[in-house]
């Protein structure tokens, strides 16, 4: 895995999901935003699509996915993945 492709809210969360033993899981459990170097080309959008990322249009260079813990460290091996960042939990203004 490349580490230097992920930021320190997504490496942290890998690493707590070792701790569990779920990081090896197949299971899309990370909501992520996978940033590209520009926007991908064929071999590169069917790999998007092999992991679950729906694309809506081959033009975008940052698009949104839930993945499993394996396809974040495929995606930081890909050449053309500049970084993959963790999403945040989103919540109602009146929750705290």
């Amino acid at each position: 895995m490349n580490y230097r492709k992920l930021d320190t809210r997504l490496a942290a969360a890998l690493d707590e999901m070792q701790i569990d033993g779920k990081k090896g899981s197949e299971e899309p459990a990370l909501s992520v935003f996978i940033h590209m170097a520009q926007a991908p080309d064929p071999t590169a959008a069917n790999f998007l699509r092999a992991i679950g990322v729906k694309l809506t249009s081959t033009r975008q260079q940052i698009v949104t996915a839930k993945v499993s813990p394996r396809a974040v460290e495929e995606l930081s091996k890909q050449p053309w993945v500049r970084l993959v960042k963790l999403s945040q939990n989103l919540r109602l203004l009146n929750q705290k």
